[in-house]
């Protein structure tokens, strides 16, 4: 083959070889379109990706070098931008370009921004009410481009307005754009539908445009009307009469009702807002003009009555000058308020069917004006007027008097009291008890009403310190301290009755101490005192005895001490102390050792003398010591009492 052929033939395959990677090189962007719309706030991405090069190099930028807003992603083949949040800066034509080798595409795709994110909102100017006008308005809030909006309002199905925003936007802004309509509502509307409908054509081609559609229905109100009040018995009265007075309106939605007193300024008191408004015991200043309204929200209807309450006077009122007791005199009042003209009134008292008293005014009435008569006397009640019944009659005979009644009355039942009485303590088994015992006390009084129970302990400064409400007090494990006086008392609203109880809890004989002074071993010829102290309460008997041959010798003590003047070797031995009481006893020993002298002379030396001084001085200050012991721990004589159940 020629050289030049061959050479043609070379570079033609190569030609072809590039021709052939070019062909297979080649670039995407996904969503396959040339223009997407994506709404503020939500999030894009635009994938770009390569076929035909093992290891592209990718670049993103905007048509108009804008700041590029999104973040970008390579992985192999493909890059992706993404934009979130998307916002009216990132409104532009996107280009992808890539690079493979000497090799280079592009692909471009645009973004156009919108806002159509919310419902429409349906407002009227007023509550919707029958034969009055109203409008209403409907709003889509922010909206982007307005010019590619459209608003509808039907009533039911029917459309009633249609706009649409042709002006093109003058700056990229989310807007609200709204319409509105004024009708007047009739009855046919109640029930019906308001719907606000708007649709924004975003799209160039065929595709759907996005609807969005709020419905509300039509609440139509009819102001109050008819409203008319009913009065029972009647709008003429007497003192101490009831009435009741209904009140009824219409409207829609049914209105609520509120009755009120004109004041003499004019302003109106609110008394309810019940339909139904009731006065009871009427008095003459209840006179006057009562309005009933009916309100709803769009609007209000009255109607008055006026009442007349007359007088002869409210009913007789009885009162005591203290509480019914039994034996205790009482005055009773009768009294008529507010009466005139007094000088013909009659008051008339009785128990049962029996007149008390009477009193007829004579005077005259000096001047026209309303005065309180009354009548006073004292009884003595007795248990036999209980339930019996205290009627006060007042008569007033005018026969003029067209409306008044002639005569009122007023009764009160009695409730005779007893004071407390015959209050008894039962103690068992004993109010003498030995500690750890349990012990009862129940306490009973009569009277009327019923007595209250109350126990009490009495201190030491003779207050009394409350303790329990019931009648029986219980104590499951008595101690020392629980000795004492206890009060219980039967109480009502007529007196107070009490009776005590002397509660003694006794202990065994216990911390008994038995000791020589000056000690338990003296010479012949020393000053001893065997002294027996008991540390416990209650008192008990202290017996100071010596050991003989034959048992036992008691020794003539003072205050639980025994004195051996001038010691004998006889004197030496054992000497015993027993306290005992009505629960128990114990004993306690010593050993007492009498040494000889060396001499049997007798002497008189100064230490002698010294030790017979202070033996008298430490004598008396023992006694005095025993003497306050015992005075503290055993207080007054001990006697025993036989331990049985006991009634106070």
């Amino acid at each position: 083959m020629p050289r030049k052929m061959f050479v043609i033939f070379g570079v033609s395959n190569i030609l072809w070889m590039v021709f052939a990677v070019s062909q297979a090189f080649k670039v995407d962007i996904f969503p396959n379109e040339s223009k997407i719309f994506t709404q503020i706030g939500d999030s894009v991405s635009l994938t770009c990706s390569a076929t035909g090069c093992e290891s592209p190099s990718f670049s993103w930028r905007t048509q108009m070098d804008s700041p590029l807003n999104g973040k970008v992603r390579n992985e192999g083949t493909t890059s992706t931008l993404i934009i979130d949040p998307v916002s009216f800066k990132d409104e532009h034509q996107y280009l992808c370009t890539v690079i493979c080798g000497a090799m280079k595409r592009e692909k471009a795709i645009r973004v156009e921004i919108y806002s159509f994110s919310k419902d429409p909102e349906i407002h009227l100017s007023s509550p919707p009410e029958v034969g009055k006008p109203v409008t209403v308005t409907c709003s889509v809030p922010d909206v982007y481009p307005f010019e590619r909006l459209e608003i509808e309002f039907l009533k039911g199905n029917r459309s009633m307005k249609v706009q649409e925003f042709l002006e093109p936007s003058e700056k990229k802004a989310q807007e609200t754009k709204s319409l509105e309509v004024t009708f007047s509502p009739t009855d046919e509307d109640i029930g019906n539908a308001l719907v606000c409908q708007a649709t924004l054509h975003i799209y160039d081609d065929d595709s759907p445009p996005i609807e969005r559609k709020t419905t509300k229905e039509l609440e139509v109100y009819i102001s109050p009307k008819d409203t008319a009040v009913s009065v029972n018995p009647s709008t003429r009265l007497q003192e101490g009469d009831s009435v009741t007075m209904t009140c009824t309106s219409a409207g829609l939605p049914a209105p609520w009702i509120l009755w009120s007193k004109k004041l003499d300024s004019g302003n109106l008191q609110l008394l309810s807002e019940n339909a139904t408004l009731t006065l009871i015991s009427m008095r003459a200043e209840d006179s006057g003009i009562y309005v009933c309204e009916g309100v709803n929200l769009v609007g209000k209807d009255r109607k008055e009555v006026k009442l007349i309450v007359q007088a002869f006077p409210s009913d007789p009122e009885i009162e005591m000058s203290g509480p019914l007791v039994s034996g205790n005199p009482v005055t009773v009042s009768c009294k008529v308020p507010n009466v005139y003209p007094f000088d013909r009134l009659e008051i008339e008292l009785f128990k049962g069917e029996s007149i008390m008293m009477n009193k007829i005014f004579l005077e005259d009435a000096s001047k026209k004006a309303l005065e309180t008569k009354s009548l006073e006397m004292t009884f003595i009640p007795t248990t036999e007027d209980t339930a019996n019944v205290l009627v006060c009659l007042a008569r007033l005979p005018i026969d003029e008097m067209e409306f008044e009644p002639k005569q009122r009355q007023s009764t009160q039942t009695l409730y005779v009291n007893v004071a407390p009485r015959d209050t008894t303590i039962l103690v068992s088994p004993s109010s003498i008890l030995e500690e750890g015992s349990s012990v009862n006390m129940t306490c009973s009084s009569n009277g009327l009403p019923a007595p209250k129970i109350l126990w009490s302990r009495q201190l030491s400064n003779g207050n009394l310190q409350p303790i329990s409400e019931n009648a029986t007090l219980t104590f499951m494990s008595t101690k020392m301290e629980d000795s004492g006086i206890y009060v219980c008392e039967g109480i009502n609203q007529a007196g107070i009755s009490r009776k005590e109880v002397k509660l003694i809890i006794q202990v065994a004989p216990k911390d008994i101490q038995l000791t020589a002074f000056p000690s338990e071993s003296v010479k012949e010829g020393d000053t001893v005192i065997i002294s027996c102290i008991c540390g416990n309460v209650p008192p008990t008997l202290i017996i100071l005895k010596k050991k003989a041959e034959t048992g036992y010798t008691v020794l003539k003590s003072t205050g639980g001490a025994y004195t051996i003047h001038r010691a004998q070797l006889e004197d030496a031995g054992v000497y015993q102390c027993e306290s005992k009481n009505e629960v128990g006893s114990q004993l306690r020993s010593l050993t007492l050792d009498v040494k000889g002298r060396e001499s049997n002379k007798d002497y008189f030396s100064p230490e002698f003398l010294v030790l017979y001084c202070a033996s008298a001085l430490i004598l008396t200050a023992i006694g005095m010591v025993t003497y306050f012991a015992r005075k503290a721990n055993m207080t007054g004589s001990y006697s025993l009492v036989e331990a049985q159940r006991t009634k106070v």
